[in-house]
């Protein structure tokens, strides 16, 4: 047995899951199953409490390695659990030396002093142009160019498991999505865990705009460029300039919303309003009608009432959202929401149903709308492929993955498109 990943939570953790694939690789580990876990609620972390155990009954002779946000923002509880070996801190996991360490911690026989390896996430002030190929079979690649968040959102507990913004160097950037397209590869994403407050920590703070501008212009081959999860009162001019007129950078956006009620967005500690969300989403479709919107959305908020919860409803028709992405709310110790008066469990569950259901509606209403579209896909595997927009196309004919094919659409079933 080499290593094996076991990846909860977002899209970065996926990249960094491969990064720490490689460096576990290098450093000659052997016989053990990394944890990348996530805190982004308590559900998350006990999923993988709960894989962890299971992981450990079905091979007991591996070593498991728990690293990721819940590991750093509550290493004890890891540490705990006689399953695991070795805890590893955000900041480190992707370092080669770290799974050096850790190699040499495992082979030799590591102290319970020396089971847990978090230190500070605070104090990292760099991070690195992760890069990965071919994710999870697909053919589009990944660039990690920011991490960790400034921002103090009140039921977020992701900056204490991330640290400060950092941002990779524009240089650095550029160079990983050149190596990326001269390897073959039509797509790129720009990945981050708050992506639009890329650049503050930089020489001459340049925003994400700047960023994808000098992509695009450096990287003229580059056929197609798209953005992880943004949030809209963050945009730059300049990345509404690009999304206007760069037909290489696709028209599909995933904004971080959580509601569509102000009280609740003030007492979430959030930097925009409802209206200016649907003022940005009117922006953008004005300057390019086919652009499509996606959105994280949390049900039941602590303090949220009825009509507050159905202004989110309304909000997902105002802005014209088509995917989302509905959390139930979740308290996070550590977090000033957590100590807010609660919304009763069954009726948080009803109105994340209720968003849900209308998400599925949006969806499908854009579904109906590309039935004899033309669109350029790009070709993943079993048969799959995305639209600019990112939905999903069963395909007709068999394509070589990573290719671009152009296709009709004839119909669809509910969740994806299908190629005539």
């Amino acid at each position: 047995m080499m290593v094996e990943i076991v990846t909860f939570g977002c899209r970065l953790n996926t990249v960094e899951s491969e990064a720490m694939r490689r460096a576990a690789d290098e450093a000659g580990l052997k016989d053990a199953v990394i944890v990348n876990t996530c805190a982004v609620t308590a559900e998350a972390v006990r999923q993988a409490r709960q894989s962890i155990r299971k992981l450990k009954r079905e091979n007991p002779g591996a070593r498991i390695v728990v690293t990721g946000c819940a590991a750093q923002t509550e290493p004890a509880t890891f540490a705990d659990m006689p399953e695991v070996a070795r805890v590893i801190g955000n900041g480190d996991k992707t370092l080669p030396t770290a799974w050096a360490a850790t190699r040499s911690a495992l082979d030799f026989g590591a102290s319970d002093t020396e089971k847990v390896a978090v230190n500070d996430i605070f104090a990292v002030r760099e991070t690195a142009a992760h890069l990965i190929d071919g994710l999870d079979g697909r053919t589009r690649a990944f660039v990690q160019v920011q991490n960790g968040c400034d921002h103090r959102c009140t039921f977020c507990i992701i900056p204490y498991g991330r640290g400060v913004s950092r941002s990779v160097a524009m240089g650095e950037a550029v160079a990983a999505v050149r190596h990326l397209v001269e390897t073959g590869h039509a797509e790129v994403v720009l990945t981050g865990v708050d992506l639009t407050s890329y650049g503050g920590d930089l020489p001459g703070a340049p925003k994400l705009g700047t960023l994808v501008k000098a992509i695009l212009r450096h990287v003229p081959e580059l056929k197609r460029l798209r953005l992880s999860s943004i949030d809209s009162v963050e945009a730059d001019r300049d990345l509404v300039d690009a999304l206007a007129s760069e037909a290489r950078l696709m028209p599909h956006l995933h904004l971080s919303l959580q509601a569509g009620d102000d009280m609740v967005l003030k007492r979430m500690k959030r930097r925009h309003r409802a209206q200016d969300a649907v003022a940005f989403c009117d922006l953008l479709r004005a300057l390019r009608p086919d652009m499509v919107f996606g959105a994280d959305l949390i049900a039941g908020f602590p303090t949220e009432t009825d009509d507050m919860a159905e202004n989110t409803v309304r909000h997902v028709e105002d802005c014209g959202l088509t995917f989302l992405h509905v959390f139930p709310f979740s308290p996070r110790d550590g977090t000033p929401a957590a100590k807010m008066p609660l919304v009763e469990r069954e009726v948080v569950k009803a109105r994340a149903a209720r968003l849900r259901a209308t998400g599925e509606e949006r969806l499908r209403l854009h579904l109906d709308e590309q039935i004899g579209a033309r669109h350029a896909v790009l070709v993943e595997s079993d048969g799959l492929g995305r639209t600019p927009q990112f939905t999903q196309v069963q395909l007709a004919e068999p394509a070589a993955p990573g290719s671009l094919v152009e296709v009709t659409i004839r119909s669809h079933d509910g969740r994806r498109l299908i190629a005539g």
